[in-house]
């Protein structure tokens, strides 16, 4: 069992940054992968961005070079490091624990967060 809590949401205006953090307990520790998804109002869950145990991370395609996804294993957390927010980041923002990377994120998703809010305001 795998407890995925997040942190770091809030309301910034457009053009500001946030970092998120994922504090998991334990952390996965081999085969694993780590990827944040966000859900907008009315909107499906998409991926944003996924790290394997290797240390390889995808990025949706329209995000890449504004967050970086990354981990600190000896901090039990990963983080989602946004810049250059848009109001269409808006949506909340959860952590997942799987087994496989993929073009967007994990699948084989085992463990979800509650999720943190981001708002972006114009």
């Amino acid at each position: 069992q795998v407890r995925l809590v997040e942190s770091g949401g809030g309301s910034v205006q457009a053009g500001g940054s946030l970092r998120l953090s994922c504090t998991a307990s334990p952390y996965p520790t081999v085969n694993y992968c780590m990827a944040w998804f966000r859900q907008a109002p009315g909107k499906e869950r998409e991926g944003v961005a996924g790290i394997n145990a290797n240390g390889v991370t995808v990025y949706t395609d329209s995000l890449a070079g504004r967050f970086t996804i990354s981990e600190d294993r000896a901090k039990n957390t990963l983080y989602l490091e946004m810049n250059n927010l848009k109001p269409d980041d808006t949506a909340r923002y959860y952590c997942a624990a799987g087994k496989v990377l993929v073009r967007v994120g994990c699948a084989r998703i085992n463990y979800w967060g509650q999720g943190t809010p981001v708002t972006v305001s114009s």
